[in-house]
């Protein structure tokens, strides 16, 4: 059988790991020779459709053709109005965006492995809600793939620190990648994994530096008499591509020169890392109320976490160590790779998940099988209406925080006499205000015909991948009304998914 493949399917970059018959992951090298693929398309146009090339190549012809270049499409996962459109005149979806890139990678994990891959775990934010999971699953199948699992990104980095390792006891894990932030808190023994908490912001990443950066150095040229770059489309993309230069530069060094050619001039623009620490001050400071804000709701003081993480790219910056071990009083441990550890982590679970279903559990942990217990990132709710029977409210049926697999119900009334069916409205987020939650989902489900105040019981089932089925139950007759998957309102519909899969597939990925 075909070995399983981990995927950590990044925002700026993405990485491919398979678990070797030693035991140990390893990531795979793509077609250039690079353990991580950038995950850029570009697409390109020679008469016959598009070819699209993805990684490095693309990464740099950002700035020369900047209307072709497709970055950090990860930041519109299940958001169903975003496209795409190519010069060659056709439009793309997010998750089609994503399949190419994930087409690129199983090709290249192909080329390593010497052998056709199918299956897969592919990695996402902890903070990920459904939307953009099942938008992850369906790129994934629109490239090919059979997804056995979507697994949380600072989870997956636990299974590869703990294989690893071997380190046991409660252990932080910083997750601040290219565009995403998670902070996560487990416990860890004798390969049971078992998730505390987690918070996080699915728009906080290293891009986020990058922007600050970027308006820096563009004031800086304007005060010097320069044009306004930031108006020119063609400028964005050469400085996004200096800054993220000089931001590596500064994890090494206190002060670099940024040289950029404009209108005929040359510009030079000295940045001070300490300058840069202080125009990023508060997006560091939201990582660190989200960290201690996942450790107070756990229960859990610094004194008590005895390991940890630092994962993302991003966490090569001085100030995120310095921030971390700060609060910590204890060093971040160096063993894990920021780049390769989610992927690992990824390889794990994909050979967990490929034995299991042909000769029960793998074990791998000291002999002992692998045990992850997650839990939701997000609170799911339900819109029900108060005592004046107008006032729309927001009722929580699963808590954030709950142990998953999940499964918990909510007693609502009907409210006409005869009505004739339910309108299941699914939220995520914790408010009790409508206004401050999202509906990700719908069903109207029928009931029978009673008297206005009949007891209805909605369950909601919350699987594994953090994805939601609902269940009715009327409880004049104790009878189960039917258990439906939701209407998902971001994510492509059969059609639309089978269109895709015909599309990508003919697609000469580069």
């Amino acid at each position: 059988m075909a070995k399983a493949i981990g995927i950590d399917l990044g925002t700026t970059y993405s990485a491919v790991a398979v678990l070797q018959d030693s035991g140990e992951p390893k990531i795979l090298s793509n077609r250039d020779g690079e353990d991580i693929t950038p995950s850029v398309v570009l697409f390109q146009a020679f008469g016959a459709g598009d070819e699209p090339l993805v990684g490095t190549m693309a990464k740099h012809s950002a700035a020369s053709a900047p209307d072709d270049v497709v970055q950090f499409v990860k930041r519109h996962m299940g958001d169903s109005s975003w496209r795409f459109d190519s010069t060659a005149g056709s439009s793309y979806t997010a998750e089609e965006v994503s399949a190419i890139i994930l087409k690129r990678l199983k090709e290249d994990a192909e080329l390593a492995l010497g052998e056709p891959v199918v299956d897969a775990v592919i990695t996402v934010p902890a903070y990920f809600d459904d939307a953009r999971r099942t938008a992850t699953k369906h790129a994934g199948k629109i490239a090919g793939l059979n997804v056995l699992r979507v697994l949380n990104e600072p989870t997956a980095a636990a299974l590869s620190f703990g294989l690893d390792t071997a380190a046991e006891g409660t252990v932080l894990v910083y997750d601040l990648g290219g565009g995403t932030f998670d902070v996560t808190l487990m416990k860890v023994h004798a390969g049971e994994f078992e998730v505390l908490g987690t918070d996080g912001d699915r728009n906080l990443g290293g891009f986020d530096f990058d922007n600050r950066l970027i308006e820096y150095i563009a004031e800086k040229i304007e005060d010097d008499g320069g044009p306004d770059l930031l108006s020119d489309r063609a400028q964005v993309p050469v400085l996004r591509e200096k800054a993220e230069m000089a931001k590596r530069s500064l994890t090494t060094v206190a002060t670099t020169m940024v040289h950029v050619s404009a209108n005929g001039q040359h510009f030079r623009v000295q940045v001070e890392r300490s300058e840069f620490e202080r125009i990023t001050a508060d997006l560091l400071r939201r990582t660190e109320d989200l960290t201690e804000l996942v450790l107070e709701e756990a229960g859990v003081s610094w004194p008590d976490v005895d390991h940890v993480v630092l994962v993302g790219g991003s966490t090569r910056m001085p100030m995120v160590r310095a921030l971390v071990e700060g609060l910590a009083e204890k060093p971040a441990d160096r063993s894990v790779h920021p780049d390769e550890a989610v992927a690992l982590g990824a390889a794990i679970q994909a050979a967990v998940e490929q034995s299991s279903s042909v000769v029960g559990d793998l074990a791998i942990f000291e002999g002992k099988p692998l045990v992850v217990e997650d839990v939701t990132s997000q609170s799911l709710g339900v819109i029900t209406v108060g005592d004046d029977l107008r006032t729309k409210i927001n009722t929580i049926v699963i808590p954030r925080n709950t142990k998953i697999p999940a499964k918990l119900s909510q007693d609502l009334q009907t409210i006409r006499d005869n009505q004739p069916a339910l309108d299941v409205e699914v939220t995520q987020g914790d408010d009790t205000n409508p206004d401050y939650v999202v509906v990700v989902g719908t069903k109207t489900l029928p009931i029978p015909p009673y008297p206005a105040g009949a007891p209805v019981r909605v369950t909601y089932a919350y699987d594994i991948d953090q994805t939601i089925f609902v269940e009715l139950t009327d409880l004049t007759t104790n009878q189960s009304l039917g258990t439906v998957e939701i209407d998902r309102l971001a994510n492509l519909n059969d059609e639309q998914l089978n269109a895709a899969v015909a599309k990508v597939s003919g697609l000469p990925v580069l």
